[in-house]
């Protein structure tokens, strides 16, 4: 398990398993979002085999499947409501990390500079540069 840090109260991973559930809540996250959908996995990794093991758990699951093609501001909208909603930190996943990293940084946009947002994902490994048009067009969009 590959889990990054991008603030206090969130994290992202690659794919996660069934069996990484108790070492996910041992280490204090109390909601767990999947952004990675179904059709990219096998029966074992669905969201609702993870679900299950996370509920088992007494970890929070919420599914927020997130494709590069279909990302829109629902899905960040939803991302930034789960992660209001928890009572805790926040673990998300995808295949890399990367979809729950752009999705947060869109979903923080609001709240957090561009340059931050940036440099909290460049530091956990993903390079999200290319994002800071639309990093910034959120940020005039909130103070409009």
């Amino acid at each position: 398990m590959d889990i990054r840090t991008l603030s206090p109260n969130y994290a992202v991973s690659p794919q996660i398993a069934v069996e990484d559930i108790p070492a996910i809540a041992e280490a204090g996250f109390v909601t767990i979002i999947c952004n990675r959908p179904d059709g990219e996995v096998p029966p074992s990794h669905q969201a609702n085999a993870i679900k299950t093991a996370a509920q088992t758990s007494g970890v929070n699951f919420v599914e927020i499947p997130v494709t590069h093609q279909g990302l829109n501001m629902d899905m960040v909208a939803a991302q930034k409501q789960a992660i209001s909603d928890a009572d805790g930190p926040t673990l998300a996943y995808c295949a890399s990390g990367t979809r729950s990293s752009i999705v947060w940084s869109l979903a923080m946009a609001d709240e957090m500079s561009a340059d931050d947002l940036i440099r909290a994902t460049t530091e956990a490994g993903y390079s999200l540069d290319g994002l800071r048009p639309q990093l910034d067009m959120i940020a005039n969009q909130s103070r409009n």
